[in-house]
């Protein structure tokens, strides 16, 4: 993942989140649900934005308490990998979250040297029961760089310590 190339697919990205949107809530339909406070159960869903581009995400919940692994890219030429332990308050329809976690990337470019990271993430964000088993939500996750190991060899930057903030909507329907 190289920041001095622009990505191509970041100028579609709004486009691709807004048609993502239109059929979650088309798909969204009746059904008997275990949702998060009421007991324990598995979410499976798909997310944009936040540690990828598009990700695919699998959460263990208990109670108002969860572990969300989530796998995803940013280019197809990345893997991005985050497990982040979840809070969540209230027992509304719409349920806000913080959390806190690790995201690791791994880069694979052509031509150049594997590129490595880590990076403490924690979301903020609501949850939202749209009907029966499926739900919709956002967050922001506010990064900071723990490590990294760059693509090029000669690239000794040091490593940038800024929180970095990444918006992210998801689908999340329970088993």
């Amino acid at each position: 993942m190289n920041p001095r190339r622009p990505n191509p697919l970041r100028s579609r990205c709004p486009g691709l989140l807004a048609t993502a949107l239109l059929a979650l809530f088309a798909f969204a339909g009746a059904g008997e649900a275990q949702t998060i406070g009421a007991g324990s159960g598995v979410r499976f869903g798909v997310s944009f934005g936040g540690i990828s581009t598009v990700g695919l995400s699998v959460e263990f919940f208990d109670e108002h308490r969860s572990i969300d692994i989530t796998a995803g890219t940013w280019s197809f030429r990345d893997l991005s990998l985050s497990v982040v332990g979840k809070q969540y308050f209230g027992g509304a329809a719409a349920r806000p979250f913080v959390g806190a976690g690790l995201w690791l990337v791994t880069a694979f470019p052509k031509d150049e040297r594997v590129g490595l990271a880590a990076v403490l993430t924690a979301p903020v964000g609501v949850d939202w029961q749209v009907q029966g088993r499926h739900a919709l939500g956002a967050a922001l996750n506010v990064n900071r760089a723990l490590a990294v190991r760059r693509t090029d060899p000669e690239d000794d930057l040091p490593l940038n310590k800024r929180l970095v903030p990444l918006p992210q909507v998801y689908y999340r329907v329970s088993r």
